[in-house]
């Protein structure tokens, strides 16, 4: 009994002692830095409650807690204080700096690094350069920026895709695009509108960029291998804004501004022209006996409308145009957060329209980025973008007659806009005026894109964690077409539609666990562990018809005729288990990583589904070693090296199995034909390899850089094999030959002044790449199999897709003919072009050499930022020559070509660009006469500024005011004078219709001028 009442006593003396404990009571104290300042918004946490504080205090803070309770007190930059509450109330904090926490944390890929840990190439793009580029596509602000990174838009239309190739080209076949991540996930990218004739609408178009925070670019296999396949053409990694801890801050950013073309392009012929080119080919047909003679005919016939009227100038190029086009954007954000959470929130705006009649971009955007810690050791974290885009397209990349940004080119200036009285002159023909029709006709793409992020870890022991994400790009597409029935194509059909709906969801799933552990302080390990799935669906819908019973009708349903109806569905899938090891040795002097990947892709057979990727990197920081650690000279010094395999698997589905089409009909009923001559052999396209490097910062940092070597060795080439037309097929996909891409990067930085008033820095990098095919398959005979085009061919010891066709000599100064070397080198000529040899021409169609260069320069506020691009050592052929700049009766009777061709042979002894005028339609012939040297440089970006400063604004309650004037594509230098076109084209294969590098009647990039405005409050 006594010894019970012993214990209920006791346990009495705890719970009173305990509840002393527990009473509440307020303490306070000072936080201060090393040097005993004070360090305001530092977070402060009551471990094992949600209590704590991150207000904007001066140093001094209270904060309620009780006896027996730990404080937490931690800042970026300073190592966490961690003070167990007694009973004393005041608790004075002194912090000191975290030298491992200062250095730049740059994401690498599913994990994030230390700048000094890094062993790959990697190129980080903070978010300020990016918006010195004002497009849709924030991808397009990474020219320039990146060593080694070539951008090639496909179009100047709003919102309209690039092309991005990282290292030059390490697929012939495959895709060549890199793998796109935003937030940790990768996500599905590239063009979403319709193929084919109209415009292309880029799927990144949907992300505002100025809720990106960072663009970071992988470009070895350290850092790419991660990714197995996907990583093989580099990685380009998307951070968004997230929200920091302490008071909720409110961005405002805009710009409003114009845009016209960078380049003016080919000139189109006058009506004078025209007269003169067409009485001067008649004659030299011998139809007139001199030239006046030709010309009074003409006037008297073809012209004397023309001349009766005062002899007008149509100038199409004027009456399409949409001087000085519009191009705004806007958003407002919000971020913050307490001790356990933090939110970013955003609402954008864009509207861009195009410098022709027609078409425009427009996008409404939206984020909510957000973390809450759930318990002590659980936190969820969310990133959802959103978007909502539209753009009105344009009919490009051939001869489409009803699209105002090719009418300059096809219609006659003898025939006019407008008739006299102002109204449409809508003469016949099969050119019809595109003014009327971008006015009665659509053609509009539709996208609203919902990308969101979640994930849950979970630090379940110490040094472990375990990780969960669900990530899903779901996109909407919508593309309608109408043609009114009255004037156009549309009349001979009473009018026709069609709309086409198609719903992409694209899933992935990531479990991880991560274990990091310290041997001591001179070992430290960390672990990750992965799983990843992912899976892509796509749903199509479509339809199409004719005969509208009224104008103004353009719904499906109103159609009189449907003539066609079409729906798909296609999935893919691509699980993976992958390994992670990172070991740093002596405060990171020694550093290595490995990475292990096995991945399988739905697009092989079950026999070849797995693949094994691989990477090994390791660095040495020798500024870490003794004999440097006290230099100043020497603030850091890496030598780094990486080698490793990576796949691809970017070629269409199902074409290792030979399957049946059923998307036919035979009178009437449902039909069965052979569709896809299988090959179950089909398997990984890898890519082996080697990066060496150097990092370096010297005298306190003011040069920095880095110097790449890389050689990237592909192998089993998933190849499009050209077949007998005995088995019913044009080619078929294999895994055949050997390509190898080698080169080197150098990037360099220059901090010249940087004090409180005045700070100047340059800056800039050059990379330079060789691509070579070194192997082919041969055929029965031991030849080797080379795939020629109508302008390249695909053969070893060249670049893919090199320039191939017959080398023209000129014009012979006595007869104004043209011709062509007959062994297509030099010597002996022909006028004969069926007698010339085709021969290759040097180089494709990317940029062997490119550069980039940066100003950036301040004064007491103001500041000017200036980057500039460089590409050369390429070539790019001008596609249309036939119709608008030779000199035959194409340029000059049927369409309108340009003024170039006023450079003619006349009389003997004439040296011209062109020979003598013909009223034949004379048959396309391709030669080196239309191949440019396609060496451009471009001002990218300038911008002139003011940063207000901080005291001025105090009043008002702002913490950033910063005006500016910005000016992108400013000036174009251009190498080849004959070279009427902007020389940035499209690098890649159009449906395997187009050459890469083959100039169309696409948009050209736009120059534009923008005033802005940053505030923060």
């Amino acid at each position: 009994m006594k010894a019970k009442n012993y214990w209920l006593s006791l346990m009495l003396l705890v719970c009173v002692f305990t509840a002393a404990l527990a009473q509440e009571k307020n303490v306070t104290g000072t936080v201060t830095d090393q040097d005993g300042l004070p360090l305001p918004g530092v977070s402060i946490l009551v471990v094992g409650t949600s209590n704590g504080t991150q207000s904007d205090f001066d140093g001094n803070y209270t904060i309620t807690a009780s006896a027996g309770q730990v404080l937490r007190f931690s800042y970026i930059g300073q190592k966490t204080v961690e003070r167990t509450v007694g009973a004393a109330t005041i608790i004075n904090i002194q912090m000191e700096a975290d030298t491992q926490t200062l250095e730049e944390v740059v994401v690498t890929g599913y994990t994030s690094q230390r700048r000094s840990d890094i062993t790959g190439s990697v190129v980080k793009v903070e978010a300020e350069k990016l918006g010195e580029i004002i497009a849709p596509s924030v991808d397009q602000a990474l020219q320039g920026n990146v060593s080694g990174l070539t951008v090639s838009a496909t179009s100047g239309t709003p919102g309209s895709t690039a092309n991005i190739r990282i290292r030059g080209i390490s697929s012939i076949t495959a895709g060549n695009e890199p793998l796109y991540v935003i937030d940790g996930v990768p996500v599905s990218n590239g063009n979403v509108g319709s193929s084919g004739a109209y415009s292309s609408l880029s799927a990144l178009a949907g992300l505002d960029q100025s809720n990106i925070e960072s663009i970071t670019v992988l470009k070895d296999a350290s850092a790419t291998a991660q990714y197995g396949a996907r990583g093989s053409n580099g990685v380009i990694l998307i951070t968004t804004k997230s929200g920091r801890a302490g008071k909720t801050v409110f961005s405002l950013n805009s710009s409003y501004g114009f845009q016209n073309d960078a380049i003016q392009g080919p000139v189109p012929l006058s009506a004078a022209n025209r007269l003169e080119l067409a009485a001067e080919a008649f004659y030299n047909d011998g139809f007139y006996a001199s030239k006046d003679d030709a010309i009074q005919d003409l006037l008297a016939s073809d012209f004397a409308e023309w001349d009766a009227n005062g002899r007008p100038e149509a100038r199409w190029d004027r009456a399409v145009a949409n001087k000085d086009a519009i191009i705004q954007q806007h958003s407002f954000s919000a971020s913050g957060g307490g001790v356990d959470n933090t939110f970013f929130a955003s609402l954008g705006y864009m509207q861009q329209e195009a410098t022709v009649i027609g078409s425009d971009f427009e996008r409404i955007s939206g984020s909510l980025n957000f973390s809450k810690d759930l318990t002590d050791n659980i936190t969820f974290s969310s990133s959802n973008q959103a978007s909502h885009m539209e753009q009105n397209a344009f009919l490009e990349t051939s001869a489409y007659f009803e699209s105002p940004r090719t009418v300059k080119y096809f219609i006659s200036p003898l025939s006019l806009p407008y008739n006299p009285d102002g109204t449409y002159n809508l003469f016949g023909g099969s050119l019809p005026n595109p003014i009327y029709l971008t006015e009665n006709n659509t053609s509009k793409n539709r996208l609203t894109r919902i990308v969101t992020n979640n994930s849950v870890t979970w630090d379940f022991a110490e040094g472990f964690t375990f990780g969960s994400t669900f990530n899903v790009d779901f996109q909407l597409y919508n593309f309608r077409t109408y043609s009114n029935p009255t004037y156009g194509y549309g009349a001979a059909t009473s009018g026709d539609a069609s709309q086409y709906d198609r719903t992409n969801v694209f899933y992935v799933f990531q479990n991880f666990v991560d274990y990091n552990f310290d041997v001591n302080d001179d070992h430290r390990f960390k672990f990750k562990a992965l799983q990843e799935y992912q899976s892509n669906r796509r749903y199509f819908l479509g339809g199409d018809g004719q005969n509208f019973a009224d104008e103004g009708l353009q719904n499906l349903d109103n159609l009189g005729t449907p003539t066609g109806i079409n729906s798909s569905f296609s999935d893919w899938y691509v699980g993976a288990y992958m390994g992670l090891l990172n070991y740093s040795a002596f405060d990171s002097r020694y550093v290595l990583d490995l990475s292990l990947r096995r991945e399988g892709n739905s697009r092989f057979s079950k026999d070849n589904r797995w693949g094994n990727f691989w990477s090994v990197g390791a660095a040495w920081n020798l500024n870490k070693e003794a004999f440097l650690a006290d230099s100043e000279i020497v603030n850091a010094l890496k030598l780094r090296a990486s080698y490793g395999v990576t796949g691809n698997a970017l070629i269409g589905l199902n074409q290792y199995q030979s399957l049946f089409g059923y998307a036919a009909d035979y009178g009437g009923e449902g039909a069965q034909y052979v569709d896809t001559f299988g090959n179950d052999e089909l398997t990984w396209e890898t890519s082996n390899t080697l990066d060496v490097g150097i990092d370096f910062g010297l005298l306190n940092n003011g040069i920095s850089g880095s110097v790449a070597y890389f050689n990237r060795d592909s192998k089993d080439l998933l190849l499009d094999v050209p077949l007998s037309e005995t088995t019913g097929f044009a080619s078929q996909v294999q895994n055949i030959g050997e390509l190898t891409n080698k080169g080197f990067e150098i990037d360099l930085n220059f901090n010249i002044v940087n004090t409180e008033d005045v700070s100047l820095s340059v800056g800039g990098n050059i990379s330079k790449v060789e691509n070579e095919i070194t192997s082919l398959p041969t055929d029965p005979n031991g030849e080797e199999r080379t795939i020629t085009t109508v302008r390249t061919r695909i053969e070893s010891g060249h670049p893919a897709y090199a320039w191939y066709m017959p080398t023209w000599a000129g014009v012979n100064p006595q007869t104004g003919v043209e011709e062509y070397y007959i062994n297509g080198v030099d010597g002996e000529t022909t006028e004969n072009f069926n007698e010339a040899e085709a021969v290759f021409q040097g180089g494709n169609a990317v940029p062997t050499t490119t550069a980039g260069l940066n100003l950036n320069f301040s004064f007491k506020g103001f500041f000017l930022n200036a980057t500039g691009y460089y590409a050369g050592g390429h070539k790019i052929y001008e596609g249309w020559h036939l119709y608008l700049n030779q000199s035959n009766a194409y340029p000059i009777l049927a369409f309108n070509g340009y003024t170039s061709l006023l450079d003619r042979w006349q009389q003997p002894g004439d040296i011209a660009r062109n020979g003598a005028f013909s009223s034949s339609f004379s048959p396309w012939q391709r030669h080196s006469k239309y191949l440019y040297d396609a060496d451009f440089m471009r001002l990218r970006a300038l911008t002139v500024g003011y940063n207000v400063p901080s005291r001025a604004l105090e009043s008002v309650g702002f913490t950033k005011l910063s005006v500016f004037l910005r000016g992108n594509n400013l000036l174009t230098w251009v190498k080849d004078k004959n070279l009427l076109f902007d020389p940035e084209v499209d690098i890649d294969s159009q449906n395997g219709t187009v050459d890469p590098g083959e100039t169309g009647l696409e948009t050209p990039p736009t120059r534009s001028i923008s005033l802005g405005v940053n505030i923060n409050f």
